[in-house]
């Protein structure tokens, strides 16, 4: 049996003109991450990520002591683990002229809320084809692809440990998929995951059932709950 890692991406810049990319925080939970990993001496045949900054980022703060240790595990890039697009959601469903405003969300807190319970609503709508944002594909296509990507993992390393490195929606996707639950359950799992947080799925060339979700190993004993961060 091999062990699939999930992690979602540490925290990104959410309400800046660029949102795809680390924080300092975000650095410093991909760095933790890495640091636990390798000491529980977990040993990586791969890396799957998507192909957005903020995957790649975390990736290799993930991997900073193994590749100080002259270690390289094979590196592949799967577009469908890259994240659904929230403006395109909310356009989609709004009918609004143009995107909502995250950075004046940011600064308020009741904006904020506001904004997620939207987030939500339009989530809903789109798995149940109540709409179709523009540029994105059906709720389905979208599960199914990120899906894809885990059973790559699994089949190319059936008694390997990879680490994939993806976003909040494709990881509630493949999550949902292995609990065969509805998509109703992938938004509800998707609003609750955690920057660098860890889900694991065992794993063999024929299967894969889920071991952990939304962990944080790497930041549970840490004094400082400012590590602990979702958007």
């Amino acid at each position: 049996m091999g062990t699939i890692y999930v992690v979602r991406h540490a925290q990104a810049a959410f309400g800046t003109d660029d949102y795809d990319r680390l924080t300092q925080t975000g650095f410093e939970q991909a760095r933790l991450l890495g640091a636990f990993f390798r000491l529980r001496q977990i040993h990586f045949n791969a890396v799957y990520t998507g192909t957005l900054r903020r995957h790649a980022e975390t990736a290799q703060g993930i991997l900073e002591p193994y590749l100080k240790a002259g270690e390289a595990p094979i590196r592949t890039h799967f577009p469908a683990l890259n994240e659904y697009s929230p403006e395109a959601l909310l356009l989609a469903f709004t009918g609004a002229a143009a995107p909502p405003d995250l950075a004046a969300a940011v600064r308020d807190s009741p904006m904020m809320r506001q904004h997620f319970r939207l987030l939500r609503q339009a989530l809903i709508a789109w798995t149940e084809k109540r709409i179709q944002p523009a540029g994105m594909p059906v709720w389905r296509d979208f599960q199914d692809g990120a899906v894809a990507a885990l059973i790559d993992a699994r089949q190319r390393f059936p008694e390997g440990n990879v680490l994939l490195v993806s976003s909040g929606g494709p990881i509630a996707a493949i999550t949902a998929a292995a609990l065969n639950a509805p998509a109703a359950t992938a938004i509800e799992l998707n609003l609750r995951l955690r920057n660098s947080s860890l889900t694991e799925f065992a794993s063999s060339g024929r299967r894969h059932a889920l071991v952990t979700f939304n962990a944080l190993p790497h930041l549970d004993t840490l004094p400082d709950a400012g590590l602990i961060t979702y958007a």
